[in-house]
């Protein structure tokens, strides 16, 4: 039977193990005082209590995978809508064989029924049917017995030991009854759930329109990724990796070019990207020095909610919002983008879609090496998985492979003793 709407929450696929927030609908603080810095489950409740749902469509059910549901979906009607026979073996009515230790029971085989054939609709006392597996229960059979439990001689069988009722047999009701909850609304569409929809004869399904998200890269350092870079220069990356996290994440990225570090330009591409899109993240904007232009021009279009989030090590974000556009600026390294996207923006695109909280693989593995916790904030460490050990990803600021090196990341809570060789901890996968 399907898991009751109730326990949605708590089941392991729904995992808010990294983030632990309230997802409440509520308004942020006042953007117009110092938006500062902020813990990372304020950073989270910000995004999800200012982003907006998109709108809904219908689509067949075959196309509904990592779509996310706008609508709950009931059973149409009981199933399987019959009983049916779960092995092979003889229809039979149990009460025949209760005295079948002293008196074995002799029954009269009437017919046969495969799936979906038969050649008997019914038996009565002292008759028996042959069935295979996924045959319909005669009427007035109540449990099937396995043919290596009785003599089959000719036209009849016998049994020398008695057979409970509903032995081998799948109820009419046992899948799902008419009108019960199959899914609710919000949730995500996995390739199982499509084949669910099918048995209920849901063949086209209403969903979340994918949210359409603007991505815009900063830095005058950045020449195209097809470009030969000369000295000082690197190729820009960032919307790249953007734009395959927001198509897993099942979101449309739409990406508007280079801005080299230009407030007006930026300005003219942000209130362009604010017409057409749903969000809009903006990377490498976000610094501690006179390059911070992200935060200026949200803020003159706009709200600015903050500018960093105090987890360690620290990452420049901030997090804005132009009319009901959510705008976010990321830190321009990679490494560091990667990791926003993972713990901040997923919220983002999830609750736009409507989907209750992030989708969160997870596993418990040990540690190669010791952990520190901080004093202040959370840390959060990228780490490489082998086998069943988790080794921790070091590296100097800018070195971008260690985007290549790290299967997951490993949370510390600050204030704690941190973890040891040897700790089983629990590393959220990429």
């Amino acid at each position: 039977m399907p898991i009751p709407w109730t326990m949605y929450q708590t089941e392991a696929r729904w995992a808010d193990q990294f983030v632990l927030v309230n997802t409440e609908k509520s308004v942020p603080g006042d953007a117009s005082s110092d938006p500062g810095t902020v813990p990372l489950e304020e950073a989270v409740r910000i995004v999800r209590s200012i982003a907006h749902k998109t709108g809904t469509e219908t689509i067949p059910t075959d196309e509904a995978d990592g779509r996310t549901l706008s609508e709950s979906i009931y059973a149409l009607a009981d199933l399987p809508g019959f009983e049916r026979a779960t092995m092979d073996g003889f229809a039979i009515i149990s009460s025949d064989t209760s005295d079948a230790l002293t008196s074995p029971c002799i029954l009269t085989l009437t017919g046969s029924v495969t799936k979906g054939l038969s050649t008997v609709s019914a038996i009565s006392h002292g008759q028996a049917v042959s069935i295979q597996t996924g045959g319909k229960l005669p009427d007035g059979a109540d449990t099937i017995v396995q043919a290596e439990n009785c003599l089959v001689q000719g036209d009849t069988i016998t049994i020398k030991h008695p057979v409970s009722p509903g032995v081998n047999i799948t109820r009419r009701d046992e899948d799902f009854r008419k009108g019960e909850p199959v899914y609710p609304a919000g949730w995500i569409l996995r390739p199982q759930d499509i084949a669910v929809l099918a048995s209920i004869g849901k063949i086209r399904v209403k969903v979340r329109k994918k949210p359409v998200i603007g991505i815009i890269s900063t830095g005058r350092e950045l020449v195209p990724s097809e470009s030969i870079p000369k000295s000082g220069e690197v190729r820009e990356v960032n919307s790249y990796l953007v734009t395959a996290f927001c198509k897993r994440q099942g979101a449309i990225p739409v990406r508007y070019g280079i801005i080299r570090d230009d407030a007006e330009e930026l300005t003219k591409l942000i209130e362009q990207a604010s017409q057409e899109c749903d969000a809009i993240i903006v990377s490498g904007g976000s610094s501690r020095d006179e390059h911070d232009i992200t935060a200026k021009v949200i803020h003159k279009l706009g709200k600015v909610y903050t500018e960093g989030i105090s987890f360690a090590p620290e990452k420049r974000t901030t997090i804005g919002q132009i009319d009901s556009v959510l705008v976010i600026g990321l830190p321009g390294h990679p490494s560091a983008t990667f990791m926003v996207l993972t713990l901040v923006v997923i919220h983002l695109l999830q609750a736009m879609k409507g989907s209750p909280n992030q989708q969160v693989y997870r596993k418990f593995v040990k540690l190669t090496d010791n952990l520190h916790a901080s004093r202040d904030s959370d840390r959060y460490i990228r780490v490489t998985i082998t086998d069943d050990q988790a080794t921790p990803v070091f590296g100097k600021a800018g070195l971008i492979h260690m985007l290549s090196q790290s299967d997951g990341i490993v949370k510390i809570p600050a204030g704690g003793r941190g973890f040891s060789v040897g700790d089983r901890v629990e590393v959220m996968i990429w």
